[in-house]
């Protein structure tokens, strides 16, 4: 999986912004088709302390909106909850990246 974010970052850089806040974060959407939903989720993006949660989000959100809610049961379902996540400030993955990045 691709982490995004951190092009031309040293490692004490983004040290340094995991220290003031910064998160690694993933935002849910999903797409129909007819009667089969998928539920998908993005790369991983890494926000630094003062930047909004719920902006990058809006392209996956937008998205989960437009094409989300067609498939039968799920679509509705996958729709609203990828729209809650990502409006809330999608998933938080830290601890998780941090895991991966230590055993590479």
């Amino acid at each position: 999986m691709q982490i995004k974010g951190l092009e031309g970052m040293s490692d004490e850089q983004i040290q340094f912004e995991l220290d003031r806040g910064g998160r690694f974060i993933c935002y849910d959407y999903c797409f129909s088709i007819v009667v089969i939903t998928f539920r998908r989720s993005s790369d991983i993006l890494f926000l630094s302390s003062d930047a909004s949660r719920i902006v990058p989000g809006l392209k996956f959100t937008l998205l989960s909106l437009v094409f989300g809610w067609w498939g039968i049961p799920w679509g509705p379902i996958y729709t609203i909850g990828s729209v809650a996540k990502n409006m809330s400030g999608g998933r938080d993955v830290t601890d998780a990246a941090l895991d991966y990045g230590s055993d590479q």
